[in-house]
């Protein structure tokens, strides 16, 4: 029984950006648990490589070219998914950006291009996927990416944490109006991962690296398919009562202060 409640063979599952990095993570432990694998991104090139990817995991995946933050490119992307692969019961609204610049020195036009992938994208895609489910009667999943910036604040990164903000609020606002129709929508706030984004600065003596490891009770980076339990979970039956939160997979960093001199 618990094995089923987990189950996703004979759903489809759509993870946007889903070429790369955590994305590809979820969307090879979504999978993993029987659910047929579409992603998209903005690059023909990455859809490529993220094709043999997958292949090489004994995944094939579907790739689809489109706009996350343009109606007219997501609604003929969704629709020709539609008709190729089959109707979106799984949505993760993966694919975002973020900009390492200190408020004062933002341009709008990059504050406004943060908000415009992070939360308008998932709000976009989402909306498009949920006319879909509404008028199928069979309800589904829609899993956002958050962050620990959707609750703290961190020097550079204002407009992400701006935009992770409002797509935590986006997720629970989604889950009211939403779950009349049998739609749970939450939401996944990873901590720091181990990644190849993230291999520069993963290294001893890196005041980054010095900073996760003092602040992470755990000691260490996150694994990237340490979120896949957490999206399966999300995905599954075993979540149809649970909606409107969002799950914190981040060896706890947002439990503590940090490291004192008495745990030293």
């Amino acid at each position: 029984m618990a094995t089923d409640l987990f189950d996703l063979k004979g759903k489809i599952a759509l993870v946007t950006g889903g070429t790369h990095g955590l994305g590809m993570a979820i969307a090879v432990g979504l999978a993993e648990a029987g659910a047929k694998i579409i992603v998209n991104d903005l690059s023909a090139e990455k859809l490529e490589n993220a094709k043999n990817e997958y292949s090489k995991k004994g995944i094939d995946v579907s790739a689809y070219l489109f706009d996350v933050t343009d109606e007219a490119s997501v609604d003929k992307g969704i629709t020709t998914i539609e008709k190729e692969v089959g109707p979106v019961d799984i949505l993760v609204n993966n694919a975002g950006i973020i900009r390492r610049i200190p408020l004062l020195d933002m341009e709008v036009p990059e504050f406004e291009l943060v908000m415009k992938v992070d939360v308008t994208g998932p709000f976009i895609m989402s909306k498009r996927v949920v006319k879909s489910m509404v008028t199928r009667g069979k309800g589904g999943k829609i899993i956002n990416m958050c962050s620990m910036m959707s609750e703290v604040g961190r020097h550079s990164v204002g407009a992400y944490a701006a935009a992770k903000g409002g797509l935590k609020m986006l997720t629970k606002n989604m889950a009211v109006e939403w779950a009349r129709y049998n739609i749970q929508v939450n939401g996944i706030a990873p901590g720091y991962f181990a990644t190849e984004q993230t291999a520069p600065i993963r290294v001893d003596g890196h005041p980054f690296n010095e900073l996760i490891m003092t602040r992470t009770p755990m000691n260490r980076w996150g694994h990237p398919d340490e979120l896949q339990g957490t999206a399966v979970y999300l995905a599954s039956k075993a979540s149809d009562f649970v909606t409107g939160i969002l799950i914190y997979v981040d060896g706890g960093m947002l439990a503590t202060l940090g490291k004192t001199k008495l745990e030293e």
